[in-house]
């Protein structure tokens, strides 16, 4: 009884550190080019990229986004039914007090992905309407 029980545990962790590593690198993967803007701007004004290079530069990180949305685009109900059923195993082993803190972290960080959301698309907005860019 014993040996079943570590071996349904041992599965467990596998199921999460397996989700856990996808979520991660779809998460690189998927994450628009533009996600924050911040790291970007800071690689541009330390290569001290002009004006023209920085549009050329943002169209190639554009562009090369764009192509890595569109390969991922297929796969993305497979990675959110692997995470799913992951969370759900994960659910089935924790207390309902570990549950309910569970989901409290897991809505606050939706409520921060809304919010860095809402704040790249201001900055994407504000950048489109002040860039120089042709």
């Amino acid at each position: 009884m014993q040996r079943s029980k570590q071996q349904a545990l041992m599965f467990l962790l596998g199921a999460v550190l397996v989700g856990g590593v996808l979520g991660f690198s779809a998460n690189s993967v998927l994450g628009d080019s533009r996600k924050d803007w911040g790291p970007r701007m800071h690689m541009y004004d330390d290569l001290g990229l002009d004006e023209a290079q920085r549009c050329v530069m943002d169209s190639l990180l554009d562009a090369r986004s764009t192509q890595i949305r569109a390969l991922m685009h297929p796969v993305q109900p497979q990675l959110d039914s692997i995470r799913g059923a992951a969370h759900q195993q994960i659910l089935q082993i924790l207390s309902p007090g570990q549950q309910q803190k569970l989901e409290a972290r897991k809505a606050e960080e939706q409520r921060r992905d809304s919010a860095r959301r809402v704040w790249r698309d201001s900055v994407r907005a504000l950048g489109k309407a002040t860039s120089t860019c042709n």
